[in-house]
Order: C-alpha cells, then structure tokens, then sequence
C-alpha cells in the first residue's frame, strides 16, 4: 500500500463493501508511502495515526511528488493555496512560527499543516479551533467571517513598500473587471456610488437607471476607482482614473455592452442607461512586502 498526501484511505464493510469510514491522509510516516498515516476522518475531523486493515484501500485524489505531471514551462505543476490556507499561513508568520513549531502546538502533524497551508482545502471546525488557539487568532478570522468588516483592519507588513504602477500593469488590473466606485459631484456636494462595469477598447462602462443617483455623472467629469485589499496577507492595490462621463446612446454600442457584460447589476431593476467614462488621466499604487520586490 503507497499513498500520498491528499489520497483518501477508505474503510470498507468485509461483508457488504460498503463504506464504514473514510478520511484525508494529512500525513505520511515513510517517504515511500507506506503506512502508517495521519487520517484526517470525515465524520469527526479527527487526525489520527492509522495502521491500515485488509479492509482498508486508498483512493488516489492527487499526484504525489513524484507524480506530479511537468508543466508547459518545465517545472510542477502549481497548486495554489485556499483562502483558509493563506489565512493560517499568515497568522502563523504574524507569531514568528515554523510550521513544525506552529503543528506542535495545534496537536496535528507538521505535513497536515504544510498541506493546509499550501492547498485549497476545507478543514473542519475542530481543526481551525485548535489552529486559532496555538496561533493566537480567532475562528471567524481564519474563516474569514470577518469579511463584513471594512477591509484593512489587519496588521501591517513589517517592511511595507508602497510603489506607483504603470499605466500598462493599471489597465490589466482594471480590465479584471467586477465592482467599482464612481465618484461626482451631485446638487448635495460628492459622492462615491459602487457599480459593476465592464471595460470596452479605451473607456470604463457602467449601468444605471436613469433616475438613479450615479446617472448624475453623464455630462461631467468623475473619478473611477477600484482596488482589492488582502487583509489576510496586508497587501492590496488601487487603479484611479479621471475622465468625462457620458450616456452611450448608439444602439450598436449598448448592445455590444449588453453582450459582453460579466455580470448583471448586483442592485438588480432595470437598469437601461449605459454611462461611458473616456479615460484622461489613470494612475495606480500597491502595497507590497520589501521581500517581494
């Protein structure tokens, strides 16, 4: 019997075959993959150390390390964390703990935690209560519950750096598309709306009803900005453009608009007024670690 990290250990009936228990193996004891392994369980969340049965067999989820297939470039493939792992992996960096150190203390096996921080994963409730608690944080903060929050509560980078971004690497992360703000000056002094936009060739299209607040940029010069905070690794960036806002009223344009939008108004109604803003000025700025630059 081999397995490797990810694989599932299934338990089965000797009598019926069916399924009595099965779980994630979180842990390897042998470089080979020979038992025994730390079994995450399903229906308890509990890791334990397992000496596999006759009724017991593996079923493969993921290549091991040394199945991984190459990628176009040459190298493995990659496997991007999950929220909750980048969540875990930056708690445990804001307490200055290894990962061995920091799986002492939650009671689980230090491979378990590398995977969790290195995979998308789901663990259970009991897992992230004992990571909360060796790591100094809460289970809403690694669940990310704490989402309704204004963003930008956590802690800074220890070494920040704030760089200005070109207008090439703005336009990229403007067209990631989704929500962003519009600020004008209305009869009542400025304001700043949320809208979802698309961008079309060289201007920033959004929609509106026509008797709703954000119509009042048609005819004006506004503002536009996105961003995209990571509370999880205090990172984030932000991409402003300035320019004249103006209703699209070529029937041609708004269905082109139509067809192409990502995604209908979160605000839901009607909403047939496309407002187009022709980009003057676009300017951007993120923050980073020193140590990734």
């Amino acid at each position: 019997m081999h397995a490797h990290l990810g694989d599932r250990l299934i338990v089965e009936s000797p009598s019926t075959g069916l399924v009595r228990r099965d779980g994630e193996i979180v842990g390897l004891h042998h470089e080979d993959g020979t038992p025994p392994y730390d079994v995450r369980w399903s229906d308890t969340g509990d890791v334990t150390l397992v000496f596999p049965g006759p009724d017991a067999h593996i079923r493969h989820g993921r290549p091991g390390p040394a199945q991984e297939p190459p990628a176009e470039t040459g190298g493995p493939t990659a496997v991007q964390p999950g929220d909750v792992g980048r969540r875990l992996a930056a708690a445990r960096r804001r307490r200055g703990l290894g990962v061995d150190e920091a799986a002492r203390r939650a009671r689980m096996s230090p491979q378990y935690l590398d995977y969790l921080e290195t995979h998308a994963s789901d663990p259970s409730v009991g897992t992230l209560l004992r990571l909360a608690d060796a790591l100094g944080t809460t289970l809403v903060e690694l669940q990310g519950g704490d989402q309704e929050r204004p963003p930008g509560q956590g802690q800074a980078l220890y070494h920040p750096v704030l760089r200005d971004l070109g207008e090439q690497e703005c336009r990229s992360l403007l067209s990631t598309h989704g929500v962003g703000r519009v600020s004008l000056t209305t009869p009542h002094g400025p304001a700043v709306f949320p809208v979802n936009y698309e961008v079309a060739d060289e201007t920033i299209a959004f929609r509106t009803a026509p008797d709703a607040a954000p119509a009042a940029a048609v005819g004006n010069q506004v503002a536009f900005e996105v961003d995209h905070v990571d509370d999880a690794m205090s990172q984030g960036w932000s991409v402003l453009a300035v320019g004249r806002a103006d209703a699209v009223t070529d029937p041609g344009a708004v269905r082109r608009l139509e067809n192409r939008a990502h995604t209908a108004p979160w605000a839901g109604g009607r909403r047939t007024l496309w407002v187009s803003i022709t980009v003057d000025r676009l300017t951007g700025r993120r923050i980073t670690s020193a140590d990734a630059v």
